[in-house]
């Protein structure tokens, strides 16, 4: 009877465990994923950036031209 008791015990401790892990898995993914969508949209915004100076750089030279 004491040995049962001792093994549902280690088992509850386990599987606490086991849900800790998992919990902090999806908060690790669901960081990552956040982190790279916002890259992505910076990327957008540097590459827009980039665009707009490359038509002024153009106008310039066509003027000069």
């Amino acid at each position: 009877r004491e040995r049962e008791r001792e093994r549902e015990r280690e088992r509850e401790k386990r599987l606490k465990r086991l849900k800790r892990v998992k919990k902090k898995q999806k908060r690790k993914k669901r960081k990552k994923k956040r982190k790279k969508e916002g890259k992505e949209e910076e990327e957008k915004e540097e590459k827009e950036e980039g665009k707009e100076e490359g038509k002024e750089k153009r106008k310039k030279k066509k003027e000069k031209a």
